[in-house]
């Protein structure tokens, strides 16, 4: 309510204003030095007025006929009907408001022929400000109803995409957990003490996984504490064979990123590039500023990606990564790109808008 009173104090005046000066206008050629501005000023003031007063009216009428957009044919007769209404209504109040002024004697109001002279010859340009007045009407309730459509739009393509982005984590989660079961399941009869290890951080893993409370969108800080319970696991099962090194800039550690999207890189780098080798390997993660964009690395110096490896199927922690990536920037802004590294070892890069996250607790 207090909104709408704050709306009424500055509409009623704007809307005095908007008729006065159309009145204004109006009356400028017909002011004459000799004859005095007084008297065509007051008459074109009270012409417009008049068509303000009756605005309110007009719109009221139009919005209780039972005719819609639909029914463009009946609702102009009806509206030409209504009109010619009006343009008689308007000459009586045009009369009221000059008598109320001293333009007009109040003996103009009981003087029915003078009254319906002058509505026969006005009645022209009063069906016309009439039709522009309903015109008007007409356009912004196009417009609101074109602004509405496109709000609507805008949000089931915003719900549609945030469905897309919770489906493809629901697909990843269980895919992420498959591989780290396989991973302990492997432990269990030759290192026992190991596998309990594992089982407890994969029950860490899961907590901050599956919470319901959880986000779709972290802040890069949050997935990097994800990562180390996840590199907890595979330390335990690689021991000193498997080497991560990492290098965030401070800058972009309240980057708004996918949930889980660095884990299944970091995964594919271990499985396909350092598992392979008896002697192991270094993994290395990077994130920095690159203009407006974040860029991540992941890198590792394994046995590198085979000849034939853009031909072959891309594994469904990838596929997903990929995806998920794209719907978290549906503009085509994201970059990922596969390829060996000149040192060796494969080397996957991803690029895509740096968004800052506020409000996120210093401490994590």
């Amino acid at each position: 309510m207090k909104n709408l009173r704050h709306r009424w104090h500055w509409i009623v005046p704007a809307f005095f204003l908007f008729w006065t000066c159309i009145g204004v206008v109006f009356a400028l050629p017909l002011m004459d030095g000799d004859a005095g501005w007084r008297r065509p000023l007051l008459a074109s003031l009270t012409n417009w007025w008049a068509w303000g007063a009756m605005t309110p009216l007009i719109v009221a009428l139009d919005r209780r006929l039972p005719f819609g957009s639909a029914a463009a044919g009946r609702r102009l007769c009806a509206q030409l009907a209504l009109g010619l209404a009006a343009s008689a209504l308007h000459v009586y109040l045009r009369a009221l408001l000059a008598a109320s002024l001293g333009a007009a004697p109040w003996s103009a109001l009981a003087d029915i022929h003078l009254l319906t002279r002058a509505a026969g010859e006005g009645m022209l340009w009063s069906m016309l400000v009439y039709g522009l007045i309903v015109g008007g009407w007409w356009a912004y309730q196009s417009h609101h109803r074109y602004a509405e459509a496109e709000l609507r739009m805008e949000r089931m393509e915003r719900n549609y995409t945030e469905a897309r982005l919770n489906a493809l984590r629901l697909q990843l989660d269980p895919h992420f957990l498959f591989n780290t079961l396989n991973t302990i399941s492997a432990q269990v009869q030759a290192e026992p003490k190991l596998a309990r290890q594992m089982i407890e951080h994969l029950g860490d893993l899961l907590r901050l996984s599956l919470d319901p409370k959880s986000r779709d969108e972290f802040t890069l800080s949050d997935e990097l504490d994800f990562l180390d319970l996840y590199l907890s696991i595979q330390k335990i099962r690689f021991g000193d064979k498997l080497r991560v090194t990492l290098d965030v800039a401070p800058e972009v550690r309240r980057a708004a990123v996918p949930s889980l999207f660095i884990q299944p890189l970091v995964e594919n780098a271990i499985r396909h590039g350092i598992s392979r080798r008896a002697a192991g390997g270094t993994v290395a993660l990077s994130a920095r500023r690159v203009d407006e964009m974040l860029e991540i690395t992941v890198r590792d110096d394994g046995v590198g990606l085979p000849a034939d490896w853009q031909q072959r199927p891309a594994g469904l922690g990838l596929r997903l990564t990929r995806e998920r990536i794209a719907g978290f920037h549906p503009d085509g802004a994201t970059q990922l790109t596969i390829a060996n590294h000149p040192e060796g070892g494969a080397q996957v890069t991803l690029r895509f808008p740096l968004q800052l996250l506020e409000n996120v607790d210093a401490a994590s």
